[in-house]
C-alpha cells in the first residue's frame, strides 16, 4: 500500500463521494476509482459499498480507516521532522495524558520552549492510560503521561514526576456531604457515584491497582473518561463524581462542591516513552527538561 493511495482512500472515506473527493484531491474521478479498486484487489476484500449517491465503509473499510489515518499522521510526522532545518530547532512534540494536574509540567515547558525554541510546536492528546500507551506504541505520541507506578517491562523507559493526584469527591453545592472537610470511602456506600472508567471494575482485580480505588460493593451509576463529561452527569444529579482534585472548578461561583477523599493514597504521575527511541531534536530538549524539573527521578 502507498501512502498516495491511502491519503486517497481517506478523502473518499471522509466525503462520502468518489467525485467529491476527486475534486479535493485535484484528479479526475476515473484515476480515483482505479485506485481504489486496485487497493481492494490488493488487499483481497471489498472496502466501499457503491451507491447511486455516494458511497459508505464495509466493516473492512472502517478497520483500514483507522490504521491508513494512524500511518499516513505517522507519515506527515516524519516528513516533518525528517524537513526540519538543522540550524534551527524545529519540529513537533506529541505528548498524551489524562486528567491530571501533572499535565501543568508540559504546558510549563510548552510556555518555556515559545521563548526559547519558538519552532517546537506542542501536540497534547487527551486520553486514558490504555489510550495513551497504545498511541506511544505505535509512535503516534513520542510521550505520555500515566498514573500509578509507571511501567516495569522491557519495551518502555519512565520518569517518575514530582507530582501527585489527591482524590476526592466531586457533588453539587446542596448535596448532604457538601462542605465536609475530607469523607470517607465507606461512607459513599449508599451514594450514586460516577467514576472514571479505568476504576469501575467489579472487584479488585478489575480495577487498576495504581488508582487504589476498588469498586466492587458501589452504586456506580455512570462512568466517564473525561471530566468535564462526568461533571456535567453530577450538575444534571446522575450522581456524585470521584475524581482527582483541580480538574474541575468547584467552591464559589459555581455549582459544585469538592470534598478530599480520606484514607486513599495519592496517586504518583509518570512521563513514558519506548526505551531506544531515537528522538527529534525537540523531543530530546523537552525530555532533558523533564527530567531537570523531575531530579531524574527514574521508574
Amino acid at each position: 500500500m502507498e501512502i498516495r493511495t491511502l491519503r486517497s482512500f481517506l478523502a473518499v472515506a471522509r466525503e462520502g463521494n468518489v467525485t467529491r473527493a476527486a475534486r479535493q484531491l485535484h484528479i479526475t474521478q476515473p484515476a480515483l476509482s482505479r485506485q481504489l479498486s486496485e487497493l481492494e484487489r490488493e488487499l483481497g476484500c471489498e472496502l466501499l459499498i457503491r451507491e447511486p449517491r455516494g458511497v459508505t465503509l464495509t466493516e473492512e473499510g472502517m478497520i483500514l480507516r483507522k490504521r491508513a489515518d494512524e500511518i499516513v499522521s505517522l507519515a506527515d510526522r516524519t516528513e516533518r521532522e525528517v524537513r526540519s532545518p538543522t540550524t534551527e530547532v524545529e519540529g513537533d512534540v506529541w505528548v498524551g495524558g489524562g486528567e491530571s494536574r501533572a499535565m501543568l509540567l508540559v504546558a510549563r515547558i510548552a510556555a518555556e520552549f515559545r521563548t526559547k525554541h519558538p519552532g517546537i510546536r506542542f501536540r497534547i492528546h487527551s486520553g486514558n492510560g490504555v489510550d495513551v500507551l497504545e498511541r506511544v506504541d505505535k509512535g503516534l505520541l513520542d510521550f505520555g503521561v500515566v498514573f500509578g507506578e509507571g511501567l516495569d517491562d522491557d519495551r518502555h523507559e519512565s520518569l517518575k514526576l514530582p507530582h501527585e493526584d489527591r482524590w476526592g469527591v466531586l457533588m453539587l453545592c446542596d448535596h448532604p456531604l457538601a462542605g465536609r472537610e475530607s469523607i470517607t470511602l465507606n461512607e459513599l456506600r449508599g451514594e450514586r457515584l460516577v467514576v472514571s472508567g479505568e476504576i469501575s471494575g467489579s472487584d479488585d482485580r478489575d480495577s487498576l491497582a495504581q488508582h487504589r480505588i476498588p469498586m466492587h460493593g458501589y452504586d456506580v451509576a455512570a462512568t466517564y473518561t473525561l471530566l468535564y463529561n462526568g461533571s456535567l452527569l453530577v450538575e444534571e444529579g446522575v450522581g456524585i463524581a470521584l475524581c482527582f482534585d483541580g480538574i474541575v472548578r468547584a467552591g464559589e461561583g459555581t455549582p459544585f462542591s469538592y470534598v478530599p477523599l480520606e484514607g486513599v493514597p495519592p496517586v504518583s504521575s509518570h512521563l513514558i516513552w519506548k526505551r531506544y527511541q531515537s528522538f527529534s531534536r525537540p523531543c530530546d530538549l523537552f525530555l532533558k527538561r523533564m527530567q531537570e524539573i523531575s531530579g531524574t527521578q527514574r521508574g
